[in-house]
């Protein structure tokens, strides 16, 4: 009894569809990176050649035209499942796992032979589309919960392709199942054309997910250069050697503050140019570096420390009392009394400092302020030394490296 030929006009329209598709995923994968696309570009030429033997099997009548049609529909549902674990597993991993499942094509074969679905092509179809409807709607799930509307349609697609592929295996099943004439159903003569719509519909959301992928990729490189332009601005900002905030820094900060509230301190080291002649510019360089960690160290995340001049540096204790930072300011003298340099020992650091304290005034003036104690301070405790730094009535700007 001789089976209806399905429609061939949609034949060759779902034959052109799928190298379309081919070379549209073909161009996806190369550009977004996305390995899966590979696998479904892959998957469109196996479908493309699979139904060029359709054609000759319905042009001829000869069912040894779906050998060739079964083992190319075999590849490509392998495919389509290598597509659907690629993203989480790896791509060479998959692919060594799909080659090897090539070997279950004969036991493919002697299935629909063992059931009888070897005489017809709407009955090898049955069986094919059940595999088909598995495999869509394991891709979708393996796609659940992925962010961006063309991950969503592109599920939504695999879903609706998975429903289909049932009811095209329901159709086919009762076209091998009916008794008199072999008549299609007048839906499953125009089949291609459905699955031609609900593989556009594919296609797009793969442009749609490559789209949001390049705008992810956009967006994420936008994140890393303002973190390179934030960290080279800190950088700007920073004194090398002792890791501390610069000179530049603190200008910008007189500058820029307004109603400054809390403490200022400005301190420095005694008789630091004997020890640079005593011991070397790299022991002074070494003692700076550990003089700016312990400052770091011992004071709040909120409160900033600079390095002014070569041994001299500022402390901004915001909203804090003049009395609290006294405190912190004896503790520090007190860690320095027991300071050790490697290779020397134990080497006392004293040093001098003196504070101001402003609510909402001018931070300019209270540095100021800290600066003219903290050199009569210097004086008490010494005699005075001609080559000694006087404070600084007129100007802030401090000589000395910025290392």
């Amino acid at each position: 009894m001789q089976t209806a030929a399905p429609d061939l006009i949609g034949l060759a329209a779902q034959t052109l569809g799928m190298l379309l598709f081919f070379v549209l995923f073909l161009l996806v994968w190369r550009q977004s990176g996305i390995v899966s696309f590979g696998s479904w570009s892959l998957a469109w030429l196996l479908q493309a050649m699979a139904l060029v033997f359709v054609w000759f099997y319905f042009s001829s009548g000869q069912t040894a035209w779906l050998t060739p049609y079964s083992f190319l529909e075999y590849s490509y549902a392998l495919s389509l499942a290598a597509a659907a674990r690629m993203e989480n597993l790896g791509a060479s991993k998959i692919w060594n796992k799909s080659l090897r499942a090539l070997v279950g094509y004969p036991v493919f074969l002697a299935i629909a032979y063992g059931l009888g679905l070897q005489h017809r092509f709407e009955t090898f179809h049955a069986l094919h589309s059940l595999v088909l409807a598995a495999i869509y709607l394991y891709g979708a799930s393996r796609l659940h919960g992925s962010a961006g509307g063309g991950a969503r349609w592109f599920r939504y697609a695999l879903t609706a392709m998975s429903a289909a592929s049932l009811w095209h295996a329901a159709v086919f099943y009762s076209v091998y199942r009916q008794d008199g004439p072999l008549i299609w159903p007048g839906y499953l003569r125009y089949y291609n054309l459905y699955d031609l719509a609900l593989q556009t519909v594919l296609a797009f959301s793969a442009m749609a997910m490559w789209i949001e992928n390049q705008r992810y990729r956009i967006l994420s490189l936008g994140a890393e250069l303002d973190r390179v332009r934030s960290e080279t601005l800190k950088d700007l900002d920073r004194d090398r050697l002792t890791g501390l905030r610069n000179q530049a820094a603190l200008e910008k900060s007189l500058e820029s503050m307004e109603g400054f509230s809390g403490v200022v301190a400005v301190c420095d080291m005694d008789n630091f140019k004997s020890i640079n002649d005593r011991f070397g510019h790299l022991v002074g360089d070494e003692i700076l570096r550990n003089v700016g960690h312990l400052l770091r160290a011992s004071i709040r995340q909120e409160d900033e420390a600079f390095r002014w001049g070569g041994d001299e540096f500022v402390i901004l204790f915001h909203n804090q009392s003049r009395a609290v930072a006294t405190t912190r300011m004896r503790a520090l003298r007190d860690r320095l009394g027991s300071f050790q340099v490697r290779g020397f020992g134990v080497m006392p650091i004293s040093f001098s400092w003196g504070t101001s304290e402003v609510q909402g005034g001018s931070l300019r003036k209270a540095v100021d302020d800290a600066d003219r104690e903290m050199y009569a301070n210097k004086r008490q405790q010494a005699p005075a030394d001609p080559s000694s730094r006087m404070g600084r009535a007129e100007t802030l700007s401090k000589p000395g490296p910025q290392d």
